[in-house]
């Protein structure tokens, strides 16, 4: 067997070396004689030989063509039409591309699992009021209302529209239809999940029905979450979106969490940042003049808008306190921890309580001015009283000696 081999080997050495010769003499002639092989494409001979084997000469094997006389035949009607149908010529030791066997019978597809498009799911997180009242909010919404998964009470989820649920593992399937969710906090945030563009006005009015405290200007930020089947890992982070797997209502109130504080902190951190400018006012006309206006009234003012600023983001806000759903599940936990970092609310708290602090350094070296500005009216007052004591006992000493003189 392995004589018959080494001979089909010797021998197709040979038959190729001879066609190299022919091919070259063929397309170098002008007229090239029609030749009596069949005309086989490239695509067709790549085929073929990665089908065949070396097996002995048998009769099973010759009959199906697979013999060392029927194979050097294979090889030659590869090789001629290979000179034909390419232009430049093409040799035997040039590499062939995988994308030229895409189409024969033996090729094999990719995975289209790895291919699948990711959904684009809109998210927008709004902030017009200081606070709502989400008793009343669900009372009206019963048919919308969607029960709570956790201990969490500063908000609640409710859903429009019609949403499937047809994927399995607890997913909302948002991308492709007209349902949304809207996730509604009691320190007036507002974040909406796959909400049309002109849809907007009408759910924001059936929370402003419910809320009090409203702005004279309203807060807005726009993010996007992704759903991709194929994703290797459970989520995947990029510019202003976030890709997941698959997104469910544990998903939502995770993500609408984050994006309910960072709104709302966006709001405080520019009330903030008014009280820093005022009183960098005041300080440049107290630098320029040397006199200080406030009044004492404004001055409270200040203090309490700066005290009730630092208690909403640290109390209402609950910006150091973990989500339950992040404590419960750890995939929540690293989606809860992407957009915290994202967003840099950590951060972001730090830039607003080291400006509270400037503000609080200014109210108490004010209200000193303040203290030592009533002090001396007081002293003042005192000294005058005590003079108009010393006039009358000086007008009674002289009024008594006149009457005995």
């Amino acid at each position: 067997m392995w004589r018959t081999i080494d001979f089909t080997t010797t021998h197709l050495t040979l038959t190729l070396r001879t066609l190299r010769l022919r091919s070259h003499h063929l397309l170098s002639s002008p007229s090239p004689s029609p030749l009596p092989f069949p005309s086989l494409s490239l695509r067709k001979i790549v085929t073929l030989t990665h089908s065949h084997s070396f097996l002995p000469s048998t009769p099973n094997n010759t009959s199906h063509g697979f013999g060392p006389h029927n194979f050097g035949f294979s090889v030659i009607s590869r090789c001629v039409s290979s000179s034909i149908t390419s232009a430049p010529s093409l040799d035997w030791n040039d590499a062939v591309s995988c994308s030229e066997v895409a189409d024969g019978p033996d090729s094999v597809s990719g995975d289209d699992d790895k291919d699948v498009k990711a959904s684009f799911i809109p998210v927008r997180a709004f902030f017009f009021s200081t606070s709502v009242d989400l008793k009343s909010l669900v009372e009206q919404n019963k048919p919308n209302f969607v029960t709570p998964s956790s201990r969490m009470t500063n908000y609640v989820v409710l859903r429009f529209g019609n949403l499937s649920d047809s994927r399995g593992m607890g997913t909302v399937f948002l991308s492709g239809t007209s349902g949304c969710y809207m996730v509604v906090f009691q320190y007036g945030s507002i974040v909406l999940f796959n909400v049309p563009e002109h849809e907007i006005d009408a759910y924001l009015k059936i929370v402003k029905k419910h809320a009090s405290g409203l702005l004279p200007e309203m807060r807005k930020d726009e993010y996007e979450v992704r759903e991709k089947q194929g994703l290797s890992t459970w989520m995947q982070g990029g510019l202003d979106y976030i890709m997941l797997q698959y997104l469910n209502i544990d998903g939502i109130r995770t993500i609408g969490s984050v994006l309910g504080q960072s709104i709302a902190l966006d709001y405080y951190g520019r009330q903030v940042d008014g009280m820093v400018a005022e009183f960098t006012d005041i300080n440049r006309e107290m630098e320029a003049t040397g006199k200080f206006k406030m009044q004492r009234k404004k001055l409270f003012q200040l203090v309490g808008k700066a005290n009730s600023n630092l208690a909403d983001v640290i109390l209402k806000l609950g910006l150091f306190e973990r989500s339950d759903i992040a404590w419960k599940d750890a995939k929540y936990a690293q989606i809860w921890e992407y957009l915290r970092d994202e967003f840099e609310l950590t951060q972001r708290f730090a830039s607003l309580d080291f400006k509270l602090k400037f503000v609080e350094h200014n109210i108490r070296f004010l209200q000193e001015i303040l203290q030592n500005r009533k002090s001396d009216f007081l002293e003042w007052l005192i000294i005058a009283l005590i003079g108009a004591e010393i006039l009358l006992s000086l007008y009674d000493i002289i009024h008594r000696s006149a009457m005995q003189l």
